[in-house]
């Protein structure tokens, strides 16, 4: 009987790697799945989106490129800058938005010749959310005073007296800021507001509304800057020129809205009394 040779064993090398292949193909399968289970990082993070008239562009192009696009708007709800004409008081912010879901309001003590500092009040209750505002504002702006004016007595302040009158002039604006905002002053003049399109085709056409700007691209209102122009603005978008004080003395300019009222102010972040360049300027 012819004998067969018996089939060849299968090396041990090649064992050992499929062996090795077999837990590598373990290993990334468990590092993938744990990877699925890890939440995934915000992409948007630095994205700012910007809703109305940039510093410098004309007013009047503005709004009517707004009305232009809130007459095209056939999207579902979404947000909206509005524009009042005039500087109203809490009360006749909640007349003039009546029944608009409203997320907040953008408001200014509007003192002549001052620059005063530019903020965004939630407000989802009208007019009670913007007193309140009101009264958190003033709070602040009594804390501003009280520190320019110890910036004021400063020995650094007294051997420099263009320091010392911009110290001076910051207290004076932060008090008068105080004031305006404690008494609910007429100080609204913009808000941020969600409907329809024919609701906002609606609000544009009501009494003391000057325009109404759609921004259906804004999906986080925490990464939005709102610049609507104040009703003063009739040409171009400008800072208000500053009259207190004479040009060198440090005071800024910028028409960039404050993000919301809790934020400190510009003003309230220099270093200790007496040291570093001054930066007393209210945004406006």
């Amino acid at each position: 009987m012819t004998e067969h040779p018996a089939p060849p064993r299968r090396s041990r090398t090649a064992a050992l790697t499929w062996l090795a292949l077999a837990c590598a193909l373990v290993v990334l399968v468990v590092a993938v799945a744990q990877r699925r289970d890890r939440p995934v990082g915000d992409r948007t993070v630095g994205e700012v989106t910007r809703v109305g008239v940039a510093d410098g562009d004309a007013v009047p192009a503005y709004l009517r490129a707004a009305g232009d696009e809130l007459a095209r708007l056939d999207a579902p709800d979404g947000w909206a800058l509005v524009s009042f004409d005039a500087y109203l008081t809490p009360a006749r912010v909640a007349s003039t938005l009546g029944g608009t879901s409203v997320s907040a309001v953008v408001a200014r003590v509007p003192l002549p010749g001052r620059q005063t500092e530019i903020v965004r009040i939630a407000a989802l209750r009208l007019p009670d959310d913007v007193v309140g505002g009101m009264a958190e504002v003033a709070a602040r702006k009594d804390r501003e005073a009280a520190d320019y004016r110890a910036r004021a007595a400063a020995p650094a302040a007294t051997a420099d007296p263009g320091l010392r009158r911009v110290y001076a002039t910051g207290a004076e604006v932060a008090a008068r800021e105080a004031d305006g905002y404690r008494s609910g002053c007429a100080c609204v003049y913009a808000a941020v507001v969600r409907g329809s399109p024919d609701a906002l085709r609606a609000l544009a056409g009501r009494p003391g509304v000057r325009g109404v700007d759609p921004a259906p691209e804004v999906t986080r209102l925490d990464r939005t800057v709102f610049t609507p122009p104040l009703p003063e603005q009739r040409d171009v978008a400008r800072p208000p020129v500053d009259a207190g004080l004479a040009p060198g003395d440090g005071m800024g300019d910028s028409s960039e809205a404050a993000p919301t009222v809790s934020g400190p102010s510009p003003v309230a972040r220099p270093a200790a009394t007496g040291s570093g360049p001054p930066n007393p300027a209210p945004t406006s």
